[in-house]
């Protein structure tokens, strides 16, 4: 059900997109270094109660890598609110993921475009992150972006599998690391690098007490990239109960999609 079958302009360059359903609008927001792919194991559920909206950001996917501005956290969230316009949602309902969160966040916070209510999953909000790997390679982005195209295609291999808490079948690895492993998409996967700057969050997060829709928080437990207990420090903050996704890591909805679509559909309705 997962498609890109639509175009659209933004400030930042052209996106694709799709969409899927009947229901309520519900829109889904990918992260680092993902895609919309990352949500297709549990678009079909979602689908059956909801009108489902997703697209590539700008510098991901089969969107524009090389546009206009660059592909960084504020521009994303401006992106957001641009995007929204463009389907003419007034109050979606949003589900985030990874710094979909941070971006979702800013739209809300920053730009404000209202959510009926928003679902946070293993999502970059809050300071610190990045791990020793993300600040050495932004400090040496020259050396990473010359890499030899095969040593650059084990880099990625690497990073996307430590993501897991489990194993994925070998066609999503394969379809999660297919938009960096040419000329484009190494560049731009190494300058997600060098963009990476904690202010983005920073300025968002006396506002996470705010937010002016319901809102949940989930989490896979086994998390490599986002300790579990930064998802409650985040819950805590919103105002919530955190909710541990037991034996999963940091892409759920990939790790265990039938499980994780139910809870999403019990969050939404």
């Amino acid at each position: 059900m997962w498609t890109l079958d639509r175009t659209y302009d933004t400030s930042a360059g052209q996106v694709r997109a799709g969409a899927a359903g009947d229901g309520p609008p519900l829109v889904l927001a990918h992260g680092w270094p993902w895609s919309s792919y990352a949500w297709h194991r549990v678009i079909p559920a979602l689908a059956d109660r909801f009108r489902v909206h997703w697209y590539d950001m700008p510098g991901f996917g089969r969107s524009q890598m090389d546009g206009p501005r660059p592909a960084s956290l504020d521009v994303q969230g401006e992106i957001f609110a641009e995007m929204l316009d463009q389907l003419g949602l007034d109050a979606p309902r949003v589900v985030a993921h990874d710094f979909g969160g941070a971006v979702t966040l800013r739209a809300h916070l920053l730009h404000d475009r209202d959510f009926d209510r928003l679902v946070l999953m293993n999502v970059v909000a809050m300071r610190p992150w990045g791990s020793e790997f993300f600040a050495h390679v932004g400090r040496h982005i020259d050396a990473f972006t010359g890499l030899p195209p095969h040593i650059h295609a084990a880099v990625v291999d690497a990073y996307v599998r430590s993501a897991l808490a489990g194993p994925l079948p070998e066609d999503d690895i394969t379809a999660l690391k297919a938009p960096w492993l040419d000329d484009t998409g190494q560049r731009a996967f190494y300058a997600q690098f060098a963009m990476a700057d904690e202010t983005y969050t920073a300025e968002v997060e006396p506002m996470f007490g705010t937010l002016r829709c319901p809102a949940a928080v989930l989490w896979g437990a086994e998390d490599p990239w986002i300790p579990l207990a930064r998802g409650k420090a985040l819950a805590d903050l919103v105002g919530v109960p955190l909710q541990p996704l037991a034996g999963l890591g940091h892409l759920p909805q990939l790790e265990a999609p039938d499980r994780v679509a139910a809870h999403l559909i019990s969050e939404l309705t």
